[in-house]
């Protein structure tokens, strides 16, 4: 009887026990990997704030630099161009 069992436990252990155990865990990191809805509103949230405070340092920046010519945007660098465009992609 030991010598039946022995082998039928090993198959069973190996071939489905083992296989079942990976593939439950792959799901299960397929199931969290993406972004709920709410997490996706929060992120265009989140990138729309940053978006309109660069766009109120950039006009700051511009204020202080028409007020005082004789500062330049980050200390002695040059002035570099303000506006531009960033496109999003999804």
């Amino acid at each position: 009887m030991e010598d039946i069992m022995v082998p039928v436990m090993l198959f069973g252990t190996l071939f489905i026990g083992l296989p079942w155990i990976i593939l439950h865990y792959i799901t299960q990191w397929k199931k969290t990997a993406s972004l709920t809805g709410e997490d996706e509103k929060l992120l265009d949230e989140m990138h729309y704030t940053a978006r309109r405070m660069e766009d109120r340092l950039n006009t700051i920046e511009r204020i202080i630099a028409a007020d005082h010519p004789e500062w330049k945007l980050g200390g002695s660098r040059e002035t570099e161009a303000l506006d531009y465009e960033i496109t999003r992609r999804n």
